[in-house]
């Protein structure tokens, strides 16, 4: 049986000493590794063995009893949540290792938050609890009060009178095998193994990783409690969760294999396009093994795959997934004048295959590079990757926040492109969509007016980039596109010219309604004494937040509430300083909401929709071989669809 266990948690909880354990016990490496000891057998790269950090998700694979599994160790910091969240999506069981001393913390929190939207089913394991201030109720307690009250603890072999009363309040059928039998230890486990895999309770076990506490009552449960029913006669399907390119440049898709099987020089489709695989490959921490096949419920790399990016699906025609966990800021790559900025921008595009949410963007008109990241953690490691793999000497500017752009009202856009021997017309409907659910693509077009192919390809020309809003040049967001007409010519239209028009009216339709500024918004925890608390407040409501009723703990009290980034960002070190450092937060990134300051940004940016070079409003018709240009405002009157 082929299982993929992830493992995850806030920094310093004991992730991957944990997972050293794990490997040792089922003989998957000889020796246990320490981060302290820059030893640990999945933080290989120099840059995690220097930092202390796991950024890179990795792999190990190993056996126990009559199963194979395939260990997926994720990072912890908030800056690598983007990496984390994607290989969550392979995962068929999750690990939260929640730290006995720390207990719930910030990536704790956002942690779960994620497992839940992909419904991946957790177990728990709270972990240094050989430490004098290890608290283990306090802990489960804080699990129940921020995630769930369907929790049990495991302690061994044998179930507790109370674990086994739970799963008989969990299952009418074991309740009543209960009260008219009483417990038989097969069908509770087989009831327990379904309502975990269905998400319905979570186990917890709990040990220390360091001292080797716990372990092996841990892996008897997590193979007791665990399973999976892959088919390996199916047509194959794959999702592409990593991508890496290794010191000579080859490109090495990581996948997870859902359904059937894959064999070297055997064709895949991908987006319509055959790919054929060349070799396949088995990880193993920074080693691997080559084999001829890869089944269901495998996770492999596969080399020979040219057009792809991770999200995509292999073997089918599903839309690629969508990520929750984007980059909220952005900032200038600084480098030498000298240097040819087309290498550099080669560069920086490798990297955004590996992690998509970089986002590298070349202005054009500024001469300037610039990327999306998470947090000044990231750009501190971006600076030492770029010099170990390109030998280039970078730095970043300041971080600015990541604004978006979006609409209030619905309106019609209208798009045309025909210079001479060109001829393609797009009429779109945009409507406000709810926030955070970015940008949908349907079509009321009928078949007479435009080929399901033309229609297809103003839907891919809506997707293949990020549009500029009409506020600050930001990115458009929370819409519904709507194809509602549209015109060819039999002889002079190509596919670019659907691009032209499709782009044109777009930006004509956001001209001609209301517009608003977004700003992304940290949920924040914020844990301080009693005497601190009309401080915070004061600091909250200056910041343009919002809290909840402040909740007491002992001596201390925790203030939970939201608000923008652009505020909060540096509020950490703001905390640290007037606490002495007692003073704990927490920042995760929430969403997107209405721009509590949208005047004052929109005065500094000063951006001129009209001198957009990438994006006009303005159509190109043509009479008597001539092409001439109507203006956004006037297009509708011209629009051949429209007589």
């Amino acid at each position: 049986m082929n299982k993929t266990i992830g493992l995850l948690a806030h920094v310093d909880a004991g992730k991957t000493t944990l997972a050293e354990q794990i490997l040792y016990h089922t003989k998957s490496i000889r020796k246990r590794g320490r981060v302290d000891h820059k030893d640990s057998f999945l933080d290989n790269s120099s840059v995690e063995k220097e930092r202390g950090i796991t950024v890179f998700s990795e792999q190990a694979v190993f056996e126990f009893k009559d199963s194979k599994y395939f260990l997926v160790d994720t990072p912890g910091h908030m800056d690598f949540s983007p990496e984390m969240e994607r290989a969550i999506e392979v995962m068929d069981y999750a690990v939260l290792i929640i730290s006995g001393v720390d207990g719930v913390q910030s990536q704790t929190e956002n942690i779960w938050t994620i497992l839940r939207k992909h419904n991946i089913p957790t177990i728990f394991f709270i972990n240094k609890m050989d430490r004098v201030n290890a608290n283990k109720e306090n802990v489960i307690k804080e699990i129940k009060d921020n995630f769930t009250e369907n929790l049990f603890c495991i302690s061994g072999g044998e179930l507790s009178e109370e674990v086994i009363e739970f799963i008989a309040e969990k299952d009418d059928d074991v309740c009543e095998a209960y009260l008219t039998s009483g417990y038989e230890k097969e069908l509770w486990f087989n009831s327990m193994k379904k309502l975990i895999k269905k998400s319905k309770i979570f186990p917890c076990f709990m040990g220390s990783a360091l001292e080797d506490a716990g372990i092996e009552i841990f892996l008897d449960g997590l193979h007791n409690l665990t399973y999976t029913e892959y088919n390996a006669v199916e047509k194959f399907v794959g999702l592409v969760y990593k991508i890496r390119y290794d010191e000579t440049r080859n490109k090495i898709i990581h996948i997870k294999a859902l359904k059937g099987s894959l064999k070297v020089k055997q064709e895949v489709i991908i987006k319509n396009q055959s790919n054929k695989i060349n070799e396949i490959r088995f990880y193993n921490g920074n080693k691997y093994t080559t084999a001829g096949l890869a089944e269901a419920g495998e996770i492999f790399a596969a080399i020979g795959i040219k057009e792809v990016k991770v999200g995509d699906f292999i073997g089918n025609n599903v839309e690629n997934i969508k990520y929750n966990m984007i980059p909220t800021l952005k900032s200038k790559v600084i480098f030498d004048e000298k240097l040819n900025s087309n290498e550099v921008f080669e560069y920086f595009k490798i990297l955004e295959e590996e992690e998509p949410s970089l986002n590298v963007l070349w202005n054009e008109k500024l001469k300037s590079l610039e990327i999306h990241v998470m947090g000044k953690i990231e750009l501190e490691i971006l600076k030492t990757i770029v010099m170990e793999r390109f030998k280039l000497k970078v730095d970043f500017g300041a971080c600015e926040v990541l604004y978006k752009e979006t609409i209030t009202k619905k309106a019609n856009g209208y798009g045309h492109f025909e210079p001479l021997r060109h001829y393609a017309e797009v009429c779109l409907e945009l409507e406000p969509a709810p926030l955070n659910s970015g940008i949908t693509f349907k079509s009321k077009c009928k078949t007479e007016s435009l080929t399901i192919g033309e229609q297809n390809l103003v839907k891919t020309h809506i997707f293949e980039r990020e549009h500029h809003g009409i506020l600050i040049g930001a990115s458009v967001t929370d819409i519904n596109v709507i194809l509602i007409d549209g015109r060819h010519h039999i002889k002079h239209t190509s596919g670019g010219d659907f691009r032209e028009a499709t782009l044109r009216a777009l930006r004509q339709g956001l001209e001609s309604t209301d517009n608003i500024l977004l700003e992304p918004f940290y949920d924040f925890r914020i844990e301080v004494n009693m005497g601190e608390i009309g401080r915070v407040i004061s600091d909250i409501n200056k910041m343009s937040g919002e809290f909840y009723e402040p909740q007491m703990k002992g001596d201390t009290c925790i203030i939970k509430g939201k608000g923008p980034v652009v505020e909060f960002m540096d509020y950490p070190s703001a905390l640290a300083s007037f606490t002495k450092g007692r003073g704990k937060i927490s920042l995760a990134f929430s969403g997107y909401e209405k721009c509590h300051n949208s005047e004052e940004v929109i005065s500094s940016v000063n951006y001129n929709k009209y001198e957009d070079i990438e994006y006009t409003s303005t159509s190109i018709f043509c009479s008597k071989g001539q092409a001439y240009e109507v203006k956004g405002s006037e297009v509708v009157n011209f629009m051949h669809s429209l007589k």
